[in-house]
Order: C-alpha cells, then structure tokens, then sequence
C-alpha cells in the first residue's frame, strides 16, 4: 500500500553548526536518530519545507547542551519507497504492526512502551514517542523477516504545540516530518538562503 513517491522534497534539519557545515561540504555524512523515543523510528530526521522549525529545534537541544551553536541545513530527498502516513490506507500498515508488537510483548510478559511528556519541557505534548518508535521499527522489522522491500524513508503530519487561537484546531508547532532510513535518497545539502530572514547563522 505504500507508494514510490516521484518528486523531491526539501527538508530541513536542525543540528550544531560545524556538524552542519561538514555535511554540506561532504565531509561527514549526518547520523541516523537511534533513540527509543523518535516520532517515526530510527532514521535522519527532517522538517518538510520548515527551516524555521528546525532552527527553533536547534536551539532547543543547544538548550539543553546538545549541541552548541544551533544551525539549519537543507537536503534535498527522494523519498522513494515511502510509508507515507499522510496517506489513508498506509495506516492499516502501522495498526497491524502495534497488534504484533503488542502480542510479542504481551507473550513475553513485558509491558508496552508509553508516549510521555519530556521532563524539562514546559508542553504538555507527548514528544518522548517510545510507543510510536517501537512500533515503526517492528515493522521495519516485520518487512526484514518477510524480506520485504524495505522504506526508504517514512513521512507523516503532526499535530504539536498550542492553538494559535482560541477554541481552533491549528496549532503553533504542527508540522510534517521526514525520518529517511535509506541515507541514498539524500542527494545533496545546501545552506537555506532563508538565512536572510531567519536568525539561522
């Protein structure tokens, strides 16, 4: 059910500068997220066509000693084989793999991993997604064991911050984000020439 997606899109990472510097130079290729708590699995994650909300998350982890000197580079992706949850009938895909992942844990006596709200962040959102990582990542799995095609890259909408009016349903944070598990689908970086407008650098 997931498609081949034909065109590129532009993403957007937030990362330290001189980390983002190198990759643009090609000196370092950028790292895959392999925390238990990402929003889509392991991969290099990117805001969609949103380098002001990857500036905001640079800042975000210099503030907590992560990085030094917050920096937003561009990278243009073919998302390939996507599971691209923006998609309606990519969901069943997702659901049929919290069921699995739910039995193995339930034989095995284990508890299920739980979303949860960061201790040092004021939100109320629950962006530590153990749950949503777990689950995306059994079903990379699941597609190993069966020798399936495996993802390219995984693309979904988010619902993130508070409404940006009273008694509304558009939210200040929302966004789409790229996790990409196949690093071949980056087929370049560049520096954002909306550096002009935002405080990137």
């Amino acid at each position: 059910m997931s498609r081949i997606r034909p065109s590129f899109v532009l993403g957007y990472h937030g990362c330290d500068k001189d980390i983002g510097l190198k990759a643009v130079n090609g000196e370092i290729p950028l790292t895959a997220s392999d925390g238990t708590y990402h929003w889509m699995g392991h991969g290099i994650y990117f805001w969609e066509n949103d380098p002001l909300r990857a500036y905001e998350w640079a800042k975000q982890k210099a503030a907590r000693g992560a990085c030094k000197n917050p920096y937003v580079i561009g990278a243009i992706i073919d998302l390939g084989h996507c599971l691209d949850l923006l998609i309606r009938e990519n969901a069943p895909i997702v659901r049929e793999a919290y069921e699995s992942l739910k039995e193995m844990k339930t034989k095995a006596t284990l508890p299920m991993p739980v979303n949860m709200t960061a201790p040092k962040d004021n939100s109320k959102d629950l962006v530590l997604r153990h749950l949503d990582c777990a689950v995306i990542d059994h079903l990379h799995q699941i597609i190993q064991e069966k020798n399936g095609r495996p993802f390219d890259s995984v693309r979904a909408a988010f619902t993130e911050g508070d409404p940006i009016f009273e008694g509304g349903k558009i939210h200040a944070k929302n966004h789409v984000q790229i996790a990409v598990c196949n690093s071949e689908c980056i087929h370049g970086y560049f520096v954002p020439l909306e550096r002009c407008q935002y405080p990137f650098h």
